[in-house]
């Protein structure tokens, strides 16, 4: 489990392979992420949707994720 340095929603980040999987327990928001081939970033491979029963909106679950799986990215040494 990963909890974001600002704190507001628990995410829980996972590898799979090739992928870094980045869910939000109890609701529908879900984004996968994977090193796009011979460059230093991380590629969208998958797409969230909308989920009006979460604590947080669709938004900021993208830019939660996003710096999760940036963090857990760097942590394997897919990024420098």
């Amino acid at each position: 489990m990963f909890l974001p340095r600002d704190g507001s929603a628990n995410l829980r980040v996972e590898v799979d392979g090739i992928d870094i999987i980045v869910t939000m327990p109890l609701t529908s928001f879900r984004m996968a992420y994977r090193k796009a081939q011979g460059n230093p970033w991380l590629i969208a491979s998958d797409y969230v949707r909308d989920d009006r029963d979460a604590p947080i909106t669709r938004a900021e679950f993208l830019a939660q994720a996003w710096r999760a799986a940036n963090e857990k990215a760097r942590k394997l040494g897919w990024l420098v």
